[in-house]
């Protein structure tokens, strides 16, 4: 009589399916998470740089605050660039245009200074009124995603962004929560989208480098096994 052979215990082996959805979704957290701080990061910089020109008001100390009486500023800031920065690719992906312009880590940097520089522009240079610096900082925008990003998709999802975040701050300046001097647009300054749009685009970049990095390691996994 045959011996009947047995298998030995041991840990099973996942399916395709299940290990390519569970890669896929530790991808998009890391994803998140790193847009995050890249988020909270860029809000600190700026913020102080509105601080010290005093296009926002909060409590005297500047140092206090960042990290104390506004500490809702950087989370709420890194959450929406990592909203951002996570909508722009599934966008593009749903909509089947892969976004391949200038898709390079350092045209991703270049975008950044760029921004920076918008928003302090906004902060640091002096115009005669508020409609030609609200003009340029829109050129200036505009020429961001021109330069960096040209997508129908980016620059519709910029001006949505734009749209839905300067009507968070009308309600967070209505509300007292902070000020801003010599506003001339519904409790805020009238640039303010130019700033949020320019921001947009370029978590948005950020976020589709990202993507298309996660897209190359996995490929070269797949080509491995």
């Amino acid at each position: 009589m045959a011996e009947e052979e047995t298998e030995s215990p041991g840990p099973k082996k996942r399916g395709p399916y299940i290990s390519s959805v569970t890669s896929r979704s530790v991808n998009l957290m890391i994803r998140g998470v790193v847009l995050f701080f890249i988020g909270v990061f860029l809000a600190l910089v700026l913020n102080l740089l509105q601080i010290q020109r005093n296009v926002t008001l909060f409590p005297p100390d500047v140092i206090a605050s960042i990290f104390s009486s506004a500490w809702w500023v950087p989370p709420c800031c890194g959450t929406a660039s990592a909203v951002i920065g996570l909508l722009y690719p599934c966008i593009d992906r749903h909509l089947g245009e892969p976004h391949k312009f200038k898709r390079e880590w350092s045209s991703v940097m270049r975008c950044v200074a760029v921004f920076v520089g918008i928003n302090h522009a906004s902060a640091k240079v002096d115009f005669d009124n508020n409609i030609q610096l609200s003009l340029t900082l829109a050129a200036l925008s505009i020429g961001l995603w021109w330069t960096f990003d040209r997508s129908r998709s980016g620059f519709g999802l910029g001006v949505g962004i734009a749209f839905l975040a300067t009507l968070v701050t009308q309600l967070l300046v209505y509300n007292g929560v902070y000020q801003y001097t010599s506003p001339d647009f519904l409790y805020v300054r009238s640039w303010l989208p130019c700033i949020f749009f320019a921001g947009g685009i370029t978590m948005g970049n950020i976020g589709r480098q990202l993507a298309m990095y996660e897209c190359k390691v996995t490929a070269e996994k797949s080509h491995q096994e």
